[in-house]
């Protein structure tokens, strides 16, 4: 096996079953004739799965520091998505919602070292 020069027979034969695995598990719904339908809960449910993954992403970004919660109020990033949740919920603009939250955060950060 010229081309896998140094990788062993098993790793390849496990890289090459899961690349099988995931192809076929990823397009059972292409090789179906039949057309399908979610049911009505797993529909409503998808509704939230970008605001959960959002969320999953954003809220442990503004409250853990170095794997722990924060433990003072000094702090910059908390501050700044407060007041852009403040003006998302009071404008409902995206983009002055953006501005907002770096506005409160920068001077916090970069002046008081917050």
């Amino acid at each position: 096996m010229m081309f896998f020069e140094g990788t062993d027979v098993w790793t390849v034969s496990v890289i090459a079953g899961l690349t099988l695995v995931t192809f076929i598990t990823r397009s059972f719904f292409f090789i179906s004739s039949e057309a399908w339908t979610l049911p009505e809960w797993a529909q409503r449910g998808l509704q939230y799965a970008p605001i959960a993954a959002l969320a999953a992403v954003v809220f442990p970004e503004i409250l853990i520091q170095q794997g722990h919660f924060l433990q003072t109020w000094m702090d910059a990033r908390w501050i700044g998505a407060l007041v852009g949740a403040a003006v998302y919920f009071w404008k409902r603009n995206v983009l002055l919602t953006i501005v907002a939250g770096m506005a409160a955060y920068l001077p916090l950060h970069l002046l008081l070292a917050w």
